[in-house]
């Protein structure tokens, strides 16, 4: 009836070919959600027994590959049309490769810092994995976004987008779907008043200038 269809991607995660460590789970026995996409194709059962783990822990034992490999992006691209976007790229080689095999898109991600202790935050890797796309392909960035400022300065490091995760259970949690709805129009306004504040008309605007890093200032002292 005149609408248009979405646009669809296929988002594979490569930073999780195993799971962390997850001690907070594993102290509360975390139980894995009841996934209906995947109903037939693995076992479900509710024995609470997780021998020191967290029933997340098993349940991550029966569904990730930890042989995944760029064999397997390959693989992908071969059976399917849709864009493919690489999820957990945090380094410039591995932006390289991405674009190497074909990916349509990166996205900058650690899994929420719930995987590997002391990996680098997703702001700090952000700049080198867009320099070493070159503009080939879009580059998103996920982890970290609680403000407007947060996504104003994912943007002025070269991010095209933002993903949002805690901050939308925060609001789903709390009311729903319109604490989900307020949580998501919360950042747009804050992110429309930084941008006001910086003199930055459109989204277009917000460049590289309008941001200082650490690096920036180690540069500056030498």
């Amino acid at each position: 009836h005149g609408k248009k269809t979405p646009p669809k991607a296929i988002v594979l995660t490569v930073d999780t070919p195993v799971l962390g460590r997850r001690e907070a789970d594993i102290r509360n026995k975390m139980i894995a959600p009841r996934l209906e996409n995947l109903e037939g194709l693995m076992s479900f059962d509710d024995d609470l027994d997780t021998e020191g783990g967290s029933k997340l822990e098993r349940f991550a034992h029966e569904t990730l590959d930890p042989s995944l490999s760029w064999k397997d992006v390959e693989w992908l691209k071969s059976i399917t049309s849709l864009p493919i976007l690489l999820k957990g790229i945090v380094t410039a080689e591995d932006a390289r490769k991405a674009v190497e095999v074909g990916a349509a898109g990166v996205i900058v991600s650690n899994h929420g810092a719930r995987q590997l202790d002391y990996a680098p935050a997703t702001i700090s890797a952000l700049e080198e994995v867009v320099k070493a796309v070159a503009g080939a392909v879009p580059v998103l960035v996920d982890g970290g976004i609680r403000r407007g400022t947060d996504v104003f300065k994912a943007l002025a490091l070269g991010a095209k987008a933002v993903m949002v995760g805690r901050p939308v259970f925060y609001g789903l949690a709390a009311r729903g779907e319109a604490g989900a709805r307020h949580v998501i129009e919360m950042l747009n306004r804050e992110l429309e008043l930084a941008m006001a504040l910086c003199g930055c008309r459109s989204v277009g605007e917000v460049t590289r200038r309008h941001v200082l890093t650490e690096g920036d200032r180690i540069r500056a002292l030498l």
